[in-house]
């Protein structure tokens, strides 16, 4: 049993490495109700299994809009055919003995030097965006073979996920957020919302 925290090796040789013991770690403590980091918000993933939902250490360093992106989640979707799908589909065998539905990437360099509770959180973060997709009512959709959630990615509820903040408390983006809400809105909501294509697209 893995209770106590996972790290990367010291040195990942082809830039990625298969991280099997992070998979086990949440099973121990965020999915394992009457641990202390047992969080219900994710029971829709207890059914999941390695490596339906699998991790990757890395330690290439990715920037994006000027940000360190330290994690990563995403469903794994093979967009070719031929001899590149099945290179990629080799890739993950290789990596996970089987082709996963999610993959959870995280910067190595970040987790060596982060705390216990900044690893917890970004964790839960990448977690949270694995969420029980609703059906066309609104409702939480099941299989109807298996009886399991439908999964599906999610973007954050605003600047972060709400269970993240009443977990592991504000980040400084977050903050200012709620510094800018308490001040009092200087355009309408509806102003805002048909001004930006991306929360357009959101709303869509």
């Amino acid at each position: 049993m893995i209770t106590a925290r996972p790290m990367p090796p010291k040195e990942i040789l082809g830039s990625f490495c298969a991280a099997p013991d992070i998979f086990e770690f949440i099973q121990h403590t965020i999915f394992a109700d009457g641990h202390a980091l047992y969080n219900e918000d994710h029971s829709h993933l207890h059914h999941l299994s390695w490596p339906h939902l699998a991790f990757l250490w890395s330690d290439i360093e990715i920037t994006k809009k000027t940000k360190r992106i330290v994690g990563e989640c995403e469903k794994f979707m093979v967009r070719a055919g031929g001899w590149q799908k099945a290179r990629q589909e080799a890739q993950m065998e290789q990596w996970f003995s089987r082709v996963p539905t999610f993959i959870i990437t995280l910067d190595a360099e970040y987790c060596r030097e982060c705390s216990d509770m900044e690893f917890c959180a970004l964790i839960e973060h990448e977690l949270y965006h694995i969420a029980h997709a609703k059906d066309f009512m609104g409702n939480p959709a099941y299989n109807r073979d298996t009886g399991n959630p439908k999964l599906a990615i999610t973007a954050h509820d605003v600047e972060e996920f709400v269970g993240i903040v009443r977990r592991y408390g504000m980040s400084s983006d977050v903050e200012r957020l709620v510094e800018a809400a308490n001040a009092g809105a200087v355009l309408s909501r509806a102003t805002v919302a048909h001004s930006c294509g991306t929360c357009s697209l959101r709303v869509a």
